[in-house]
């Protein structure tokens, strides 16, 4: 059991690495891309793709800012204690504050590989901790991503995106198994086949918008804007109660919102099923109709030389999404954990919980519970009094 510990905590560690190595990455290639687009005097490119970087930033650092504030700003890093109130919103402000967290989850992650590694000298176990900040910071890369990244590939059809994307729905996915008995059985295998059906369903989603968007340009905005109003009203019914205050909670439906227009995205309690199902049918008539408007729109231009390779992308996206929904489908058959309340870990199984919860003073817990030292938001999507299914992506 402790080999198959070890291993599992090797697997997350390296997920945790590449994680931080993609957000490098993406700077860079941020970077690049807007001076090409300068270079090129593409100033209506550079302008959307500036607008979806600032945007997206915003809508992290409040988060950040959020959570912090909700935790009345006791921290459980050394690198988090570091700066001072005043300084971390200075951070904020500077759209700096989430790459503190970033530095939080690699201090712990680091010390608890090494403690299983029997290294000495390695301070008190963080290992609870390390799941806690991971899963805030696996949520913050999940709102970037589809705040940002989906967008400018949908609009300019960038590369890899999608595939970026799907890999941040992942180590979202094992953050929430983190705190399930049974962590040992996430084998890597599961990991690969969830990564698969997110990478296909987002991928046939991002192409339908893409080729929309390149005959259509005018109308994806009018597009985007009445299906995430739809989306919204469907959230806003759900009754979420994921952040500590009003106005947080109605930032979230939003961006909760936000997502459902690429991807599924689960907020609610219980069996989720005929809700999947219902979402699923709408986003695949959706793209039914997005491809269908950019087949007609680019073959009537010249009914005389039909090309038939039109027909086929329009075939190859519709089957793409059909597959990712076989692929997902076999997931949740034959690698999803069926669940009940008992197979949680309780505070008391999970023996670092508690002493964070205690070090972070009942700031957030306290907000809304009944009296027990719980991370609220982490009881709302671990604790959850389900029977079949727990929440998760």
């Amino acid at each position: 059991m402790q080999c198959s510990h070890i291993s599992l905590w090797r697997l997350d560690f390296i997920l945790t690495i590449v994680g931080l190595l993609a957000l490098v990455v993406d700077i860079i290639l941020d970077i690049f891309t807007a001076i090409r687009f300068y270079t090129d005097q593409d100033y209506v490119r550079l302008g959307i793709f500036i607008f979806f970087l600032v945007a997206s930033s915003l809508l992290v650092q409040a988060y950040s800012w959020l959570w912090y504030e909700y935790d009345e700003f006791k921290m459980v890093t050394n690198v988090e204690k570091v700066p001072s109130k005043k300084s971390l919103k200075i951070l904020h402000f500077l759209q700096l504050g989430t790459y503190l967290r970033h530095m939080g989850v690699m201090e712990t992650a680091i010390c608890k590989y090494l403690q299983l590694k029997g290294v000495e000298g390695m301070g008190p176990d963080l290992g609870d901790a390390a799941v806690c900040l991971s899963h805030d910071v696996a949520m913050l890369r999940i709102v970037e991503a589809f705040s940002e990244s989906l967008p400018q590939l949908a609009l300019m059809r960038a590369r890899l995106n999608s595939f970026f994307a799907s890999m941040t729905v992942m180590s979202y996915h094992r953050s929430l198994r983190s705190f399930l008995k049974d962590k040992q059985k996430q084998t890597f295998c599961s990991s690969v086949v969830y990564l698969s059906w997110n990478f296909l369903l987002i991928s046939a989603r991002v192409a339908a918008l893409a080729l929309f968007s390149s005959e259509l340009p005018c109308y994806i905005c009018i597009h985007f804007l009445c299906s995430w109003f739809v989306l919204l009203i469907c959230v806003w019914c759900c009754q979420t109660n994921f952040m500590n205050s009003k106005e947080g909670e109605v930032l979230y439906r939003g961006t909760v919102a936000l997502i459902w227009y690429f991807n599924w995205f689960n907020v609610v309690k219980g069996n989720t099923l005929w809700k999947t199902i219902l979402y699923h049918g709408y986003i695949l008539a959706d793209i039914t109709l997005l491809c269908g408007l950019w087949f007609w729109k680019i073959n009537s231009k010249d009914l005389k030389n039909f090309n038939y390779l039109h027909l086929l992308a329009y075939v190859l996206i519709f089957f793409v999404y059909i597959l990712g929904l076989v692929v997902k489908s076999i997931y949740y058959h034959c690698f999803h954990p069926k669940v009940t309340p008992a197979d949680f870990k309780s505070e008391d199984e999970t023996p670092g919980f508690r002493r964070i919860i205690t070090q972070l003073d009942s700031g957030r817990a306290m907000r809304r519970g009944s009296g027990d030292k719980v991370n609220n938001r982490m009881k709302k999507l671990f604790f959850s009094q389900t029977k079949k299914h727990y929440s998760t992506m």
